[in-house]
């Protein structure tokens, strides 16, 4: 049975059941508990639980992650609420050097099994540290799994799947789509696989690459395109931004033989770079035009009256489709 969940109840839900049914799963992050979170993604779980296990943090992201790996390597699945994710910069150095590294370090002797959630992404009016994007940041960190659901249904099944890893996954929550749409979402606990990408849409022109708020903006868009030009567009969601569905992006585009990516995150070194390479390392001689990149600028993230010419939107990933397939 399912019922109609936006992102935020889904991302609650799976938690919930986590937590009822793993006596090793326990939340740590600031306000948490009494006040719910920041968004309210845990709002209700302290009366459940109890403080011990939904816990209630002081404002130090260093010793909150610190502290993870530690309850992480003794047993324990903690799960870490960090508010906005430009705020886990002074968490960077125990992500990178210890939680990402813990498994190689010891030979396999100790793992951390703990999920980072927070949220990210612009479109919601907050200023340059709430709003950035800055994926690429992790997803150039072996051992480190990074995540971005673009639905309430993903985002159950991947947050469920990531807190049952035995590696750090950083599940990374679009807060533009938080309570943006609801959809069916089964009541009971499923998986969505880490590292498989999904074919959202089918089509044989060009594929579009997205993940996250994004993939919205490239929905619209391909449906507009269909409408006004009948050309049809392979829209994929990529979910897991590492370790990447080379599999699935490589098909898709040696079918279509075109290729835009979509994201919000800075231009320069931004995932779009890498799928950009994987793509003219593997499949160049299927291309029949360049990769086509829509992104955000090489800026900080700008205040809220300019946001919008900040973000993709559907228009300039439109044009993008139009100026890729007209090559």
């Amino acid at each position: 049975m399912s019922r109609k969940l936006t992102m935020i109840q889904a991302i609650t839900e799976a938690m919930d059941q986590m937590l009822a049914q793993d006596p090793r799963v326990m939340l740590l992050g600031e306000d948490i508990g009494i006040n719910g979170g920041v968004f309210r993604a845990t709002e209700g779980l302290v009366e459940k639980y109890g403080p011990e296990r939904v816990v209630d943090t002081p404002l130090a992201e260093a010793g909150i992650i610190g502290s993870a790996i530690g309850l992480a390597m003794n047993g324990m699945i903690p799960v870490v609420e960090i508010q906005f994710l430009a705020f886990i910069y002074p968490g960077f150095e125990q992500i990178v050097s210890h939680a990402a590294r813990m498994r190689y370090r010891t030979r396999g002797q100790f793992e951390v099994p703990m999920v980072i959630r927070t949220p990210y992404g612009a479109g919601i009016r907050g200023p340059e540290l709430h709003s950035e994007s800055v994926e690429t940041y992790f997803a150039h960190t072996p051992g480190l799994k990074v995540v971005a659901p673009s639905n309430p249904y993903d985002a159950k099944g991947l947050l469920i799947a990531a807190m049952e890893d035995r590696d750090p996954v950083l599940f990374l929550e679009p807060t533009k789509l938080y309570r943006a749409f609801k959809e069916d979402v089964p009541e009971e606990i499923y998986r969505v696989p880490l590292g498989k990408a999904k074919v959202v849409s089918e089509g044989d022109d060009v594929t579009i690459f997205a993940w996250g708020a994004m993939l919205r903006e490239a929905m619209h868009a391909a449906k507009k395109i269909e409408e006004e030009q009948g050309w049809k567009c392979e829209v994929i969601d990529l979910r897991t931004l590492y370790p990447l569905d080379r599999d699935t992006i490589l098909s898709s585009v040696k079918k279509t033989g075109r290729a835009i990516i979509v994201h919000e995150a800075h231009r320069t070194a931004g995932l779009g770079a890498e799928i950009v390479s994987l793509i003219n390392d593997e499949a160049l001689i299927y291309l029949k035009a360049p990769v086509k990149r829509v992104t955000g600028f090489d800026i900080p993230v700008p205040q809220f009256s300019v946001e919008d010419a900040y973000l993709p939107t559907v228009e300039r990933v439109q044009r993008g489709i139009v100026e890729t397939l007209s090559f």
